[in-house]
């Protein structure tokens, strides 16, 4: 078998590293070595030497450290895009072993945000019934954060970053937040606008976020500029954002799943694309149990399949 890895330092830039890149992921996805270490089932000291051999193998800082909180570098944030891609294929690969041979009967119970459940889930659970008849599902759509555990759930999908570790995830997609404006308002920036600009113009804030007005932008030569801005409206669901943008009331930050249709209608312009945001995951929440039944598996196969076309749309 041909092996791509570099033989000098076989130990430390080998295959060793798969284990120590899944470590480095949990880190990313908790925000803390402590809550990895949870969802591990590990220590927090052996999730920090083995993410630091990581770091030693190939003189990359991954993560910045500091005593209240855990962030990707720049090139951390690059890596674990990959990482996720890579991990996801392993889960599904697993997934394939563990898949029981039943057909998938019963009714699957889960949840999901309501921008990303009617963009995206329901379509999903639509082909789900015509694929596999003998199934309902019950979706509970909602904003808010749902425990499945307490919400005797078999599946919630979280869209954004993960803080809780009691659960399984897996990353199933990923989003890009988009700044977007009607025509008019578009217009009033101009082409070759900078980040600042932003901040004198209208903005619909979704209050349901941790900092609806505070904003990092990138460029494609590493540049970094932060805004903030006023809202002239804030509203506490991103469906009823979009509404507000679409009308014209200011400009806003919001998923691309859920502006694609209009950006691409020309209903909504993409502003500053030259700058972007940080993207964000879509995850597959599960309680952590033992076995996952069979309807689960492939609800799940239909959604990442859903997610894999929406990016290819992108």
């Amino acid at each position: 078998m041909s092996q791509t890895y570099n033989h000098r330092d076989g130990a430390d830039r080998g295959l060793n590293n798969l284990k120590r890149m899944a470590y480095f992921a949990e880190v990313v996805e908790t925000g803390s070595f402590t809550a990895a270490a949870d969802r591990l089932g590990i220590t927090k000291a052996v999730v920090s030497q083995q993410v630091a051999k990581l770091e030693r193998a190939f003189e990359t800082t991954l993560l910045v450290r500091t005593t209240r909180s855990v962030r990707p570098t720049e090139e951390g944030r690059a890596f674990y895009e990959r990482c996720a891609r890579v991990l996801s294929e392993a889960q599904e690969a697993f997934d394939g072993l563990e898949a029981d041979d039943r057909a998938p009967t019963g009714l699957l119970r889960l949840t999901a945000p309501f921008d990303y459940g009617v963009a995206v889930v329901v379509p999903a659970i639509a082909e789900f019934h015509r694929r596999f008849p003998a199934c309902t599902a019950d979706l509970v759509i909602s904003d808010r954060t749902l425990d499945p555990v307490e919400k005797d759930m078999e599946l919630a999908i979280r869209v954004g970053w993960l803080t809780d570790s009691a659960l399984r995830a897996r990353r199933i997609g990923s989003f890009q937040q988009i700044l977007v404006a009607s025509p008019a308002l578009a217009a009033r920036l101009g082409d070759g606008a900078e980040p600042s600009q932003v901040a004198d113009l209208p903005f619909v804030a979704n209050s349901v976020l941790r900092d609806p007005l505070g904003w990092t932008f990138s460029n494609g030569e590493g540049q970094q500029r932060s805004v903030r801005v006023s809202a002239a409206l804030a509203i506490d669901a991103t469906l009823g954002v979009l509404e507000a943008v679409r009308a014209g009331v200011g400009l806003s930050i919001l998923p691309d799943y859920a502006v694609q249709a209009d950006l691409a209608s020309g209903r909504l312009i993409r502003v500053l694309p030259a700058w972007s945001l940080e993207s964000g995951g879509i995850y597959a929440v599960t309680p952590a149990t033992r076995f996952r039944r069979a309807r689960v598996t492939a609800f799940l196969d239909i959604l990442v399949a859903w997610e894999r076309r929406r990016a290819q749309a992108q």
